[in-house]
């Protein structure tokens, strides 16, 4: 299943960053979008390639990526702006993901 939102999720990552090149309502708003999008395919993609070997860091990978996005996403369509507020949660869980992904990489 991590293979299955991992590519789900690239594919909304993608959709994120060309609507916010070419539909976004604002300046502020694209920016929202193209860096949401950024984390989220970026994320997707280690995901896919650490999921055989660090199966927990990949979840939280795109657990993060998916937090940390859609708080970003929702306020580019329209949501208050304190759900930015949330954002940092989607960070943290990436940061924890990585280190996790470390952790095990190192024991080999």
């Amino acid at each position: 299943m991590i293979g299955f939102f991992a590519a789900v999720s690239a594919a909304l990552a993608v959709a994120a960053g060309a609507f916010g090149a070419h539909a976004a309502p604002g300046q502020q708003e694209a920016e929202w979008l193209r860096t949401g999008g950024l984390y989220q395919l970026t994320h997707a993609i280690a995901a896919l390639a650490i999921m055989g070997v660090a199966r927990g860091p990949a979840m939280l990978l795109l657990g993060g990526s998916a937090l940390f996005a859609l708080t970003l996403y929702a306020m580019a369509f329209g949501a208050p702006r304190w759900l930015g507020a949330v954002t940092p949660i989607g960070g943290t869980m990436l940061i924890a993901g990585w280190l996790w992904a470390a952790w095990i990489y190192q024991r080999g």
